[in-house]
């Protein structure tokens, strides 16, 4: 990289962004010292066009091949990413391979195998409240020798919430868009997740609203399996259910991509290169030029010509954007991604396989001796390329996690000492589960869980109208650690597997 000292007005964004430190600001202009590695970082965000690539090129470096980026990494200096460093002409990691002994320390104890499952489920139990009195169930067995207890209530829970899960590569609207059920406002769309769209739904704040038991009712209706009628604002008509495929918009979806664009070239470049001289997979993260893409020099494709309209990322990899067109991007009509074909390295009679990332659509074209593309019919090889997309495809499906607060007072009914019960949850000595599912606890403070709601019983969630929606929780732990905590020696009951109902 150099600077150029005419355009530098010495803002100084770019100092934040190099990942080396290598620039420094003297006499109110940028300076790009020796531990540069040419990763562009700069040039992409100087506003002025001040920063631009060094044609002289450096020497003593060498290129590193493990990202899109290739960093050129002079003698004793690292990579931008920190992860390679030229040792004496050889690229080395920075950081030792690790066995897992030698990270085991970090993970802590595992639970124990006595507790890694309830003696009974909170499915039917009733409930603490008020929570001043012990649970409605504390029970007592020996599991391979081991006394253990399992205390179960039904929580109402107001810090409680569903996150969605919608396999499809459709676009269903701005990110941080609300969500509505019957009219009112039940949550957002939030981060897209690698094939997917995420819908945040419920949560305190919602739940203790105007429109709370709305949202008490889906939470608990979502969780429960049923089917769930959304509406995003400015964006999409969601017909929902847990374990079936979305409907967006009236039309089911059937497959979740394969991967984004640039996934998609890794994963079947030999394929592609048989296909077509191009191939351009469409994709809103982010689209993939065959030609340019490292893995299509990889298995010998060469230059096409084809410029496309989407922002360059790094070689074969551009930044897509967002639509109802193919790939969930903007495009429908497909010829309209390439911007130019540069016919001095193009050859006519090219041949260019235009598709996405699920195969769903797919296009092929062939370039004119007068520069044009003419659509022609898909040859075996592309048709072989498309379908390998799609067979490679999962089915699109609805899922959702669960999430509750359970480190309120409900844990009265549990111990006397409600802040050992957390610790014990923490430290792996009480295991959490949810309807006999397993659970994710949060890190950091307080008892903040997920769970998957397809390994729960159907029917096992309900809401009251305080609003709170209503979970089946179980602690298990071994009889010493319980008693150790404060908890209810006197509600303890044998089990003996007979109905406690």
């Amino acid at each position: 990289m150099k600077v150029d000292p005419e355009k530098c007005v010495g803002c100084a964004e770019c100092l934040p962004i190099c990942p080396q430190s290598a620039i420094k600001i003297r006499a109110k202009k940028a300076h790009i010292d020796e531990r540069c590695s040419d990763c562009g970082a700069c040039l992409r965000v100087c506003p002025n066009s001040a920063i631009c690539v060094e044609h002289i090129p450096a020497e003593n470096y060498i290129e590193c091949t493990a990202c899109p980026i290739k960093c050129k990494i002079k003698k004793s200096f690292f990579g931008a990413c920190q992860r390679y460093e030229n040792r004496n002409g050889v690229l080395e990691r920075t950081i030792k391979l690790k066995t897992f002994s030698d990270v085991e320390r970090i993970l802590g104890a595992d639970w124990v195998p006595e507790i890694r499952r309830p003696l009974i489920t909170g499915i039917g139990s009733g409930t603490t409240y008020p929570d001043c009195k012990p649970a409605p169930h504390i029970v007592q067995s020996k599991v391979h020798g081991v006394d253990v207890v399992t205390v179960v209530t039904e929580a109402p829970l107001s810090y409680s919430g569903v996150k969605i899960k919608i396999d499809t590569d459709k676009t269903l609207g701005d990110e941080g868009s609300p969500v509505f059920f019957h009219r009112k406002k039940v949550g957002h769309l939030t981060t897209e997740e690698y094939g997917s769209k995420i819908l945040s739904l419920g949560g305190v704040n919602l739940l203790t609203g105007a429109d709370g038991f709305y949202v008490a009712r889906l939470v608990a209706d979502v969780a429960n399996r049923k089917k769930a009628r959304l509406k995003i604002l400015n964006g999409a008509a969601l017909d929902l259910q847990v374990g079936a495929p979305p409907i967006i918009d009236g039309k089911k979806d059937y497959l979740m991509r394969v991967g984004c664009g640039s996934a998609t070239l890794g994963l079947f470049a030999e394929i592609f290169k048989k296909a077509a001289d191009e191939v351009i997979i469409l994709d809103s993260h982010l689209t993939g030029l065959l030609s340019e893409h490292a893995a299509g020099v990889y298995v010998g494709a060469v230059p096409s010509g084809v410029c496309l309209k989407f922002r360059r990322s790094t070689p074969g990899r551009y930044f897509g954007d967002h639509g109802n067109g193919w790939g969930g991007t903007s495009i429908e009509d497909p010829v309209k991604i390439i911007q130019s074909i540069d016919t001095k390295v193009a050859k006519s009679g090219m041949l260019i396989l235009i598709t996405e990332t699920t195969g769903r659509n797919a296009g092929m074209f062939r370039l004119t001796s007068t520069g044009s593309l003419e659509e022609i019919e898909i040859t075996p090889a592309a048709k072989n390329a498309v379908h390998t997309i799609a067979e490679t495809c999962e089915n699109s499906l609805v899922s959702a996690i669960y999430c509750g607060g359970s480190g309120g007072s409900a844990r009265a009914g549990v111990t006397r000492y409600p802040i050992q019960l957390t610790y014990a949850v923490h430290t792996n000595k009480a295991r959490l589960t949810v309807g006999g599912a397993p659970t994710f606890v949060l890190p950091g403070g307080g008892i903040n869980f997920m769970v998957d709601v397809e390994k729960v019983m159907p029917g096992a969630f309900s809401w009251t109208p305080t609003p709170a929606t209503i979970c089946p929780i179980e602690y298990t732990m071994k009889l010493e650690d319980y008693l150790k905590m404060g908890g209810h020696r006197e509600a303890i009951k044998p089990f003996t597997g007979e109905d406690f109902s």
